[in-house]
């Protein structure tokens, strides 16, 4: 994509961190999202930035409620007891869209990093946006954008029901 295809679609990115959330550090994954994001042409204002669980599926819903038509989420995909992104996110889709989360899973593998098996993201449709959750770590983001690039925009088009 060279940075029109959404054309100044809304987007949104939430940031699953309880530590980010509290000021114990300053997050850099929300960031990476919208420079992605806004590079494929989306409008995106600052990542939210909240606290791991409940939060998370709120932020989700307000984005979704807001017209976005994509949200990408990072963080709290992993095994801890608070990683619960995945839990939040479920209840809000309409329907899965499994064999993206699969390849950003498998992207990950294949570059040889084991605990990309260990991600329990999701990806599907809630209403007229995508959303996916993406891991936490800098690495485990970059990677799932490489296989979001050559896709997003496709996707996010079909979601309302654009021609092939």
């Amino acid at each position: 994509m060279t940075g029109e295809g959404a054309a100044g679609l809304p987007a949104a990115v939430v940031v699953a961190s309880n530590r980010a959330a509290a000021g114990v550090y300053a997050d850099t994954t929300g960031p990476l999202l919208v420079e992605f994001l806004t590079g494929l042409g989306f409008v995106v204002e600052a990542p939210a930035v909240v606290p791991d669980g409940e939060p998370v599926g709120q932020a989700i819903a307000a984005a979704v409620a807001a017209g976005a038509r994509a949200v990408l989420t990072t963080g709290g995909t992993g095994l801890t007891p608070t990683d619960r992104t995945p839990e939040a996110t479920r209840p809000l889709l309409d329907r899965e869209v499994p064999g993206l989360a699969e390849a950003i899973r498998a992207h990950g593998l294949a570059k040889g990093v084991p605990t990309a098996a260990l991600s329990r993201g999701l990806a599907g449709v809630a209403g007229h946006c995508l959303v996916v959750n993406l891991p936490g770590s800098r690495g485990g983001v970059k990677d799932g954008l490489e296989v979001l690039g050559p896709v997003l925009v496709h996707a996010v088009e079909q979601v309302v029901g654009s021609d092939h």
